[in-house]
């Protein structure tokens, strides 16, 4: 570190050495900084939004719509999660949010529908030739 001392004060009286007070206050300023005022500080807060993670599930709706899509939930799920990526490319999260709450619930309906009645697909036909057996 360099400490280097710099007179902040002359003297008043030029001709005059400096007086003990003068070169400790001098001495002060250069080591602790500027006198201490007593009104506060003033500051500046700056809000920095920070990337707010709204999930669109639009991959989700897109493999609902095409494997698992009962009564078109997985299509009117990917409209949904499509209308919430708009929306949070906006900038409008709380849209964005509202929109991603109505795909995820209608994903997951589709979800538990695609797979009843994939299991009841097999399931029936396996009954049916175990009876005819």
């Amino acid at each position: 570190m360099n400490h280097t001392v710099q007179t902040v004060f002359s003297p008043v009286n030029s001709g005059q050495p400096p007086s003990y007070e003068m070169l400790k206050e001098e001495h002060e300023v250069a080591v602790l900084g500027a006198p201490h005022n007593p009104a506060p500080p003033m500051s500046t807060v700056i809000h920095i939004r920070s990337e707010t993670s709204v999930p669109d599930h639009v991959v989700w709706s897109l493999f609902n719509t095409l494997f698992m899509n009962p009564c078109c939930l997985g299509f009117i799920a990917f409209a949904y999660s499509v209308k919430s990526r708009d929306r949070k490319m906006v900038g409008d999260l709380t849209g964005a949010q509202a929109y991603a709450s109505t795909a995820k619930c209608l994903n997951i309906w589709a979800l538990i529908l695609g797979i009843l009645m994939t299991i009841l697909l097999i399931v029936i036909p396996v009954l049916i030739y175990q009876a005819h057996r």
